[in-house]
């Protein structure tokens, strides 16, 4: 993009500044420290000039917005032209505790929902479970039957809202209890839109919340994305997430790398199973985190959206442009929020949506102030959401299309972090592949190493923490929390023995009967698990099938 004798100037001109400018201000006024880094502890030089992206070709590294390879953006007109989706993450207590919640945050502006679980749904047991104990609807909501789901939903109409839905292991049997709720609805499979995220291979790599052995769960997860492709056209069957990879601490180019890593291995079972490439990839969705350092972040997604575009048009020969987008929901950090002072988080939370946003967001959460100590209250979901609506209405920012492309500082950023991803996806294959790079604890260990790396600059005042290595107050802290109704487990456990008196337990056994035969052969499971779901078979019942056929996953021990 620049004259091969302009650069030659450039450094000239540089040199003279240098001696001129800055070496006398540098002895009267030395900088802060002797090397800025970013969230990631990569180095950040002092200045970027044309020289740091001398060897970009704006055609081919930049184009347009919404043209290959996507750098600035996936649609030709994007925040211009709509919105991103504003989709706050809620859930907690009772099916109907968070149904109020839904229909609250809907009043407020809210343009999509996204349901957070409770751990025993998110590991697959009934809520009365002796292993759900004191664990039922602390970090979501409960849903252990399609009558849950049927309560959550109640009076949502599920043929025009978008909802997500933020469940893993037992992805495929939540999604068929919104199906079949839907139905009840009387609304089509080919109305209903919405994301389950459903990946699990960053279970393994992160979050640690699988239930099944590696290869019967990508089995599972092949069985929704072929599903869905023949029978919801408008439902992305898989959330391909780094966000969880960057909450247990990785560096943002090891979010970017594993979590590209992970898709590409969805598309290889896909593509295994004998669907085009073309028929299911552009229903493939992202989802990403939105850390402290504003311009990494910002880089990270365009990275992100040109290596996806590149990886699909010339690895696995997608010729639909559709193929080639990479579409994704952004999630503020949870894990960068603090206890102390907890309405500082007000401010990170903003910087770290504004980030999402520039970086081209299709859909975000943003984490409201009281992340660290509990649920969000109404008061401070309210918050966040209108961080989101003062962005997108008061800002400017979207008023025109990546505004920061063309910077020296975003353009090598961008470069150098697409570089590091690449040398990521290298190390990967020479260990074989994604499983057995998780079977033998390489992502595992990488993520642990920079988590560790990074709690070691903060204890060493190394790195700031305002409010808690530095700036510090002893004042007890003053915001409301979120209570939950006291009685909400009683209710629960008795909405479930009147479920397993009242249904047709001779059709459930049935139904479970034919899952077992799905599951020892090679049939999609969905049908299956769809005629237990509307059975009213619970989804402890649906999983100890599965567990019977598949095993349970135990991660390796390392040294």
């Amino acid at each position: 993009m620049y004259d091969p004798q302009e650069l030659e100037q450039l450094i000239k001109e540089i040199e003279q500044w240098e001696e001129k400018t800055l070496n006398p201000t540098l002895s009267r006024f030395p900088e802060r420290q002797e090397q800025f880094i970013t969230t990631s502890s990569e180095p950040v030089e002092r200045i970027y000039t044309p020289q740091d992206v001398s060897d970009q070709d704006y055609a081919k590294d930049l184009g347009m917005p919404g043209e290959y390879p996507y750098t600035r953006g996936v649609h030709a007109t994007m925040h211009r032209g709509r919105l991103w989706t504003m989709r706050m993450f809620a859930g907690f207590g009772t099916a109907e505790e968070t149904n109020q919640r839904f229909k609250y945050l809907l009043e407020q502006g809210q343009t999509g929902l996204s349901i957070a679980f409770d751990l025993p749904t998110l590991m697959g047991y009934d809520s009365d479970d002796s292993e759900a104990l004191g664990e039922f609807g602390k970090c979501g909501v409960a849903v252990a039957s399609l009558k849950d789901m049927e309560m959550l939903t109640a009076g949502i109409p599920l043929d025009k809202v978008s909802t997500s839905m933020t469940i893993n292991s037992p992805a495929a049997i939540i999604w068929a209890m919104y199906i079949a709720a839907a139905e009840k609805q009387g609304a089509r499979h080919d109305q209903l839109r919405g994301t389950t995220q459903n990946d699990i291979l960053k279970e393994y790599i992160a979050q640690k919340e699988y239930i099944f052995p590696p290869e019967p769960s990508m089995r599972l997860v092949t069985d929704t994305i072929e599903f869905g492709t023949n029978e919801l056209p408008q439902w992305n069957t898989i959330s391909i997430s780094g966000y969880h990879i960057r909450e247990a601490g990785s560096t943002a180019a090891q979010e970017l790398a594993f979590t590209l890593s992970d898709g590409m291995e969805y598309v290889r079972w896909a593509i295994d199973r004998g669907l085009d490439v073309d028929t299911f990839a552009p229903r493939l969705s992202f989802f990403f985190n939105a850390h402290n350092d504003f311009f990494e972040e910002i880089v990270k997604y365009r990275a992100a959206r040109r290596i996806w575009a590149r990886e699909m048009r010339e690895t696995f020969g997608a010729v639909d442009p559709r193929s080639w987008l990479m579409r994704f929901h952004t999630q503020t950090a949870g894990v960068s929020l603090t206890a102390q002072q907890p309405q500082n988080n007000i401010v990170r939370v903003a910087i770290q949506a504004l980030a999402a946003v520039l970086g081209g967001t299709q859909s975000l959460h943003t984490n409201s102030m009281d992340e660290a100590l509990a649920l969000p209250s109404e008061h401070a979901v309210t918050v966040a959401l209108r961080t989101q609506q003062i962005i997108a209405e008061e800002s400017g920012v979207i008023n025109t299309i990546d505004p920061l492309g063309g910077s020296f500082f975003v353009e090598a950023q961008t470069d150098r972090i697409e570089a590091q991803a690449y040398d990521y996806f290298r190390r990967i294959e020479e260990l074989g592949g994604v499983l057995p790079a998780i079977d033998k604890g390489f992502f595992q260990g990488e993520i642990s190493d920079a988590a560790y790396r990074y709690q070691r600059e903060i204890d060493l005042d190394d790195r700031v923490i305002v409010g808690v290595n530095a700036y510090a107050e002893d004042k007890p802290i003053s915001i409301p929390i979120l209570e939950m109704d006291p009685q909400g487990y009683e209710h629960q456990v008795a909405h479930l023995n009147a479920l397993r008196a009242e249904r047709d337990n001779g059709r459930v056994g049935q139904t479970l009967d034919r899952l077992r035969i799905a599951c020892q052969g090679a049939e999609n499971t969905m049908p299956h698990i769809l005629e237990a779901v509307r059975a009213y078979a619970t989804l402890g019942e649906i999983v100890g099938v599965m567990k019977e056929v598949f095993g349970i996953y135990q991660e390796p021990t390392w040294i």
